[in-house]
């Protein structure tokens, strides 16, 4: 099974119903050529009244209801439909990220089915792995800073525009 179904439809909605979203986490590794794996997709995102808005929005093209699972531990929002194995979580604050606005503008646009999804960088998702500093997240670790090394000997640091 690939990510890449779930990955068009995140960018179909969050382009559908305008709501500005940074894929983070497993995902945003992976697609930084990361060699991890994951079903679930993570979003950074502001938690403003209208962003809270879009996100209900999409959760009713889902057919699925926003949860916060955490709550009141975390101000994580979760869209969870297990019969479609989908899970979208957005996170208003991500541990090490000083700002929304900062992993943004680094992020990379990806298109998925004609719609874009921004991608934070893999310096980013170490530096949130890094300070959340959970077994998993450090078991991975190791993967993700030789990814960084090898793709600045082949890239260079540039961004660059992909389609998938």
């Amino acid at each position: 099974m690939t990510a890449e179904p779930l990955l068009k439809l995140a960018a179909r909605l969050l382009t559908k119903h305008r709501l500005d979203a940074v894929l983070i986490g497993n995902a945003a590794a992976a697609l930084n050529g990361a060699p991890v794996t994951t079903m679930d997709l993570d979003f950074f995102f502001r938690a403003t009244p209208g962003s809270l808005r879009k996100l209900r929005l999409i959760a009713e093209d889902l057919h699925v209801a926003v949860t916060q699972p955490y709550y009141p531990g975390s101000m994580l929002y979760r869209l969870s439909k297990p019969e479609d194995n989908l899970q979208f979580d957005f996170m208003p604050r991500i541990s090490g990220v000083r700002s929304f606005e900062g992993v943004r503008a680094r992020a990379t646009v990806v298109q998925f089915g004609g719609n874009d999804l921004r991608v934070a960088t893999l310096i980013d998702v170490i530096r949130s792995k890094k300070a959340a500093d959970r077994p998993e997240d450090r078991a991975i670790m190791p993967t993700l800073k030789r990814t960084v090394k090898e793709r600045q000997a082949f890239y260079g640091k540039k961004k660059r525009r992909r389609s998938a």
